[in-house]
């Protein structure tokens, strides 16, 4: 396997984009991919796909758990291979589209010391489409019905989406994972709508988690969720 693309179970891959990274979930010979790293990771995505036997055309769907930069970076690039639908929550369709700018997070000091460093050389992401704005409870058409769960924090139009028929999560950015510990996200809009949150996907019975950044927990990953909530 490709240093880029990793299998971590049938039908799901961990796409590596330098600092960031995506998921993609196989049905058949159709892809979707979860957030689309910064902008000009096109070709890597491309490569990945070629290397697990998947044409870029064979890209369906885009979702983005939400729109900072390093998530719906390239969702432009990938919306122009073809008939590609871009997926994103209603309260962050906007910034996705453009339309205006999204909030700036609220930094604690230590944050903003530590967002200058792990941000530095991050491209603005470029306007794209948004075909289709989801809310809480939508199901999205992949992995046998991919529910999707609004999980406010973040940002506003953060969301996770959970796999039920798969025992599989992708939390975003509401959750991480840092030096083999699963923590809540940084850089967020509001920390109490986070902590509620965490506590929703604490309540998930599954068994992969997907996180916006760091190592996924591929096995008893119901049991890291509510450690977070904990915390």
């Amino acid at each position: 396997m490709s240093e880029i693309i990793t299998e971590l179970r049938p039908h799901l891959y961990r796409i590596v984009l330098g600092r960031y990274q995506a998921y993609l979930w196989r049905d058949d010979e159709t892809a979707t991919i979860i957030d689309a790293g910064p902008a000009g990771s096109g070709p890597l995505i491309a490569e990945a796909m070629h290397h697990i036997g998947l044409d870029p055309s064979c890209l369906a769907q885009v979702v983005l758990t939400h729109f900072h930069d390093d998530h719906a970076g390239a969702a432009a690039e990938l919306a122009a291979w073809g008939d590609v639908k871009i997926i994103a929550h209603e309260a962050d369709a906007p910034f996705v589209r453009g339309e205006r700018p999204g909030p700036p997070p609220n930094f604690t000091d230590f944050e903003r010391e530590l967002h200058a460093q792990v941000a530095a050389g991050l491209p603005a992401a470029p306007p794209s489409r948004v075909d289709h704005e989801v809310s809480d409870g939508d199901l999205v058409e992949f992995g046998d019905g991919a529910r999707v769960l609004s999980i406010p924090g973040h940002t506003d139009g953060s969301i996770a989406l959970h796999l039920p028929s798969h025992g599989v999560v992708f939390t975003g950015d509401t959750i991480a994972e840092h030096m083999g510990q699963v923590i809540p996200g940084v850089f967020n809009l509001d920390v109490a709508q986070l902590a509620n949150s965490a506590a929703r996907l604490a309540g998930l019975d599954v068994e992969v988690a997907c996180y916006g950044h760091g190592e996924p927990s591929l096995s008893d990953a119901s049991a890291r969720l509510r450690e977070v909530a904990e915390q």
